[in-house]
């Protein structure tokens, strides 16, 4: 990491990963820019800890990120906050399963919205300031983008292509900019709660027979930003050993 402070936004910040990432970045000396959807109340607890810690070190923003508008409007203001953004962490997610007979045209542009179309848009809003910053960019991606979760095959497809997007990224941004992802295995279980059988059964195809933690994301995403600088187009996989089984 550049010994001066990093300037990052991070999508969905507010809870679970990004908030992990928020934390553990602003730990490191980054100043962090929250941008949250709905979650008012958490994103705002959340920038008032981090300014409480350094003040003056965290901004936040609520904005809809598949209304292009106010998507143009986050990556303007998190420019603005301090001087440039030097790192993108998009990690913003709709997630919830889409029967293949019912999927509706809202369902469709909401996952693929939130998962593709609006990091990418991020990436291009940014080009700039993050090549004279010699910056970079973390995607969220997911285990499911290579193997499609059974029930997600919107989800999927949508995650599958952010997973493309990071090569191909890497490619139109470099050399200034590297590109890169992590992918989440079995970290947070989904709001809409599991049985505990689901669950074991999970956890019974993960090597290390546990679920992980959001600050084992948040770590990854730190080393692709801190420790990273010959890697390029990569995805990080952090999933206690999961893919090994089919």
């Amino acid at each position: 990491m550049k010994a001066a402070a990093q300037n990052v936004l991070i999508t969905g910040a507010a809870k679970r990963i990004g908030a992990a990432c928020a934390r553990l970045l602003h730990s490191e000396g980054c100043n962090v820019f929250l941008h949250y959807r709905s979650s008012a109340a958490e994103a705002g607890q959340l920038c008032d800890e981090l300014n409480h810690l350094r003040p003056g070190s965290a901004k936040v923003m609520q904005a809809d990120l598949l209304n292009m508008a106010e998507l143009e409007a986050v990556a303007h203001e998190a420019c603005m906050a301090w001087g440039g953004i030097d790192v993108l962490v998009n990690n913003a997610s709709s997630f919830y399963p889409t029967a293949l007979a019912d999927v509706t045209e809202r369902q469709w542009d909401e996952l693929v919205g939130s998962n593709l179309k609006a990091p990418f848009f991020l990436a291009q809003a940014l080009a700039k300031t993050l090549a004279d910053n010699n910056g970079c960019i973390v995607n969220i991606v997911d285990i499911h983008a290579e193997r499609g979760l059974s029930g997600y095959p919107v989800y999927s497809i949508a995650k599958g292509g952010l997973a493309a997007m990071t090569k191909v990224l890497a490619k139109e941004l470099g050399p200034a900019v590297r590109v890169n992802a992590v992918a989440p295995g079995a970290i947070l279980w989904p709001d809409n709660d599991l049985s505990e059988s689901a669950k074991l059964e999970i956890l019974h195809r993960v090597v290390l027979k546990r679920s992980g933690e959001p600050n084992d994301i948040a770590k990854a995403v730190l080393f692709l930003i801190k420790d990273a600088d010959y890697i390029t187009g990569q995805i990080l996989t952090v999933d206690g050993g999961r893919t090994l089984f089919c």
